[in-house]
C-alpha cells in the first residue's frame, strides 16, 4: 500500500509552513501530497505546490482538486507543467467537477461531458503540439510531458468516466468499505467499457481521520469536514444503500453550510450532522478503533490511501499517522493483498 497526504493552506497558516510539511512527509515515507484548490477559503494552491516541490525529492505533488470553471484548461496546463519542471517530473493533476471553488465564484460545476472534453483538451495541450481548441489554434510551448490526470469521483457517471479515460481516480465521499465497494464497481464498468486493464488506473482513497482517547473530541475534530460531505451528498442522484438513512441530514447540511468556512474547525455549520453520520464517513476515535476501521479499507482494491491532514497541529497529525497508524496498518496488509483482487463490474 502507498500512503499519501492531502491538505489546504488555511488563511491563518504561514504559506512557508508547507516546506516543513513536505520535508516531513517525504522523510516519513509518504508517496504523495495533494493540495486543495479553493481560492476564497485557502491560500493559493500553486504557490503551495511549488514550495512543496522545491522542498522534496520524491513526493508526487498535485491539486486535489482543481476544476475547469475557475481555471481555464490552458492556464492549468501551463501551471501544472511548471510544477512538473520544479519537481523533476513528480507532478500529478487532480481534476473535479468543482464545488467550493466554483460555487464560491458564482459558477456551476462541470458535467461529465465537460470533464471528458476537458481531460482530452488538457492532454492535447500537454502534448506540446498545435491543436484546434477553443475556436483557434493553440500550442502550449512549456509542455514537456503528459502529467497524469486523476479524476475526483463519487457518483456513477464520474466513476465510470475515471475508468474510461483517467490515469487515476480519487475516491471521495466516505471512508466506509461498503460505500467504496459500491463506487469501485462503477469504476470497473468504465474500465470494461473502454477495454482498459485495472493496471492502467491508480485508485487513491481519501480518508479523513482524527485520533483521540476522548471519542467526543475525535468526532468534533472531523465534524466540519463531515458536514461539508453531507452538503455535497444532498445533490447526489444515486445514494449508496448504507447512506440512505442520512438523507434528511444532507438536506439540513446543504441549507446551513457556509463555503467561506469550508473545512474550518471553527465552522458554525458543523453541528448539523449526527455522530452516526460522522462515524460512517470519517475515521474517528481511539488509535485502536481507527486502526480497526482502516483494516476494513485495506481489503479494498485501492492503490493508495491518502489521509486528509486537517488544520490544527498539522505536524502532530502527520507524525501520528506516520509513526502510529501506518506501521500498524502495513502489518495488517500482510495476507490481505491476495484477498482484494479486481472483481469486475457488478451493477445491473
Amino acid at each position: 500500500m502507498n500512503w499519501g497526504l492531502s491538505m489546504g493552506v488555511s488563511p491563518r497558516e504561514p504559506l512557508r509552513k508547507v516546506q516543513e510539511i513536505a520535508t516531513a512527509a517525504e522523510r516519513h515515507g509518504f508517496d504523495a501530497l495533494w493540495f486543495i484548490d479553493f481560492q476564497l477559503g485557502m491560500k493559493d494552491v500553486y504557490a503551495a505546490m511549488y514550495l512543496a516541490a522545491l522542498s522534496s525529492d520524491s513526493l508526487q505533488i498535485g491539486p486535489a482538486v482543481t476544476n475547469l470553471v475557475t481555471r481555464h484548461p490552458t492556464v492549468t496546463a501551463n501551471a501544472i507543467s511548471a510544477l512538473d519542471e520544479l519537481s523533476d517530473g513528480r507532478a500529478m493533476l487532480g481534476l473535479g467537477a468543482g464545488w467550493s471553488a466554483v460555487y464560491g465564484a458564482g459558477g456551476k460545476p462541470s458535467t461529465v461531458a465537460d470533464l471528458r472534453q476537458g481531460i482530452s483538451e488538457l492532454r492535447e495541450l500537454m502534448s506540446g503540439e498545435e491543436a484546434d481548441l477553443y475556436g483557434t489554434r493553440v500550442q502550449l510551448k512549456a509542455a514537456t510531458r503528459q502529467v497524469p490526470v486523476y479524476l475526483a469521483v463519487s457518483q456513477p457517471g464520474m466513476l465510470r468516466l475515471a475508468g474510461e479515460v483517467a490515469d487515476g481516480a480519487i475516491l471521495m465521499g466516505a471512508a466506509d468499505a461498503d460505500v467504496c465497494s459500491w463506487q469501485l464497481a462503477y469504476i470497473y464498468e468504465g474500465l470494461e467499457r473502454a477495454g482498459r486493464s485495472r493496471e492502467e488506473l491508480t485508485i487513491d482513497l481519501v480518508v479523513t481521520m482524527s485520533i483521540d482517547e476522548d471519542d467526543e473530541r475525535a468526532l468534533s475534530d472531523v465534524r466540519a469536514w463531515a458536514t461539508s460531505q453531507a452538503a455535497t451528498m444532498d445533490v447526489w442522484r444515486n445514494v449508496p444503500p448504507v447512506l440512505e438513512r442520512f438523507k434528511s441530514e444532507f438536506v439540513e447540511a446543504a441549507s446551513t453550510y457556509h463555503l467561506v468556512d469550508h473545512l474550518s474547525l471553527h465552522a458554525e455549520h458543523k453541528s448539523v450532522v449526527s455522530d452516526d453520520f460522522v462515524r460512517t464517513v470519517a475515521v474517528a476515535g481511539t488509535l485502536d478503533s481507527c486502526i480497526e476501521r482502516l483494516r476494513s479499507l485495506l481489503s479494498l482494491d485501492v492503490d493508495r490511501i491518502t489521509f486528509a491532514l486537517l488544520s490544527g497541529g498539522r505536524m502532530r497529525r502527520l507524525e501520528e499517522i506516520a509513526e502510529q497508524v501506518v506501521p500498524r496498518a502495513d502489518e495488517s496488509i500482510i495476507g490481505t493483498v491476495a484477498a482484494r483482487p479486481y472483481r469486475g463490474a457488478i451493477h445491473e
